[in-house]
């Protein structure tokens, strides 16, 4: 039985809520994503629920460099014109997407799976470091590239990096013009990070 003090079905107070939990989404956006899925319950609402549905069955982390994709190792791993002696490390999944955006980078891509940070408790082993070690190890691996966010974190992170690498013999290098303090890879523009990329120097 519905409570006197609900405003909707359970049904669509459920969806709501599901959807406020969507970064950049809060209660207000919920609802009114959640009152045109149900408008347009033919056109959109019961495409996206085979989307996710079929997103959620088929889409996994690359074991090799854990980007998000239907095959492992993932098509960018599996590329063989990409070269293998660049590798880019990037904190999450949406910075790989806006580099390949950019059109820049030809090399390979390492997802941390996050940056360091005291204040969340995300600590060295909560992050794809061994991995990362691994592969900077193997032979032919000439540069490093750690496409960090420029925040605390994300330069904590680097440099936490850069000292684990530095006994590989690589050239570390950093992101460097066009990308602001505080800046997040995935919300600056395609130009941005190309230049950023160009222009990127060593630590």
């Amino acid at each position: 039985m519905r409570s006197k003090s609900a405003t909707a079905a359970p049904e669509i107070e459920a969806l709501i809520s599901l959807l406020a939990k969507v970064p950049g989404l809060g209660p207000r956006s919920a609802r009114r994503a959640a009152l045109q899925l149900l408008k347009k319950k033919d056109a959109l609402m019961l495409p996206l629920a085979g989307a996710l549905s079929e997103a959620a069955e088929k889409v996994r982390a690359c074991s090799n460099c854990g980007a998000l994709d239907t095959q492992d190792p993932c098509m960018l791993c599996a590329n063989p014109e990409r070269d293998d002696g660049l590798i880019c490390v990037v904190a999450e999944v949406g910075d790989v997407w806006a580099l390949e955006r950019a059109g820049a980078f030809r090399g390979r891509y390492h997802v941390l799976g996050g940056v360091l940070s005291a204040l969340d408790g995300v600590r060295p082993e909560d992050l794809r470091i061994p991995k990362l070690i691994e592969r900077a190890s193997a032979p032919g691996v000439r540069e490093v590239i750690l496409a960090l966010a420029a925040t605390v974190d994300g330069q904590t992170t680097a440099h936490y990096l850069a000292e684990r690498l530095s006994s590989l013999g690589l050239t570390i290098s950093r992101l460097s013009h066009g990308v602001p303090v505080g800046g997040e890879l995935d919300l600056l523009d395609d130009g941005t990070l190309f230049a950023a990329l160009q222009s990127r120097r060593s630590t």
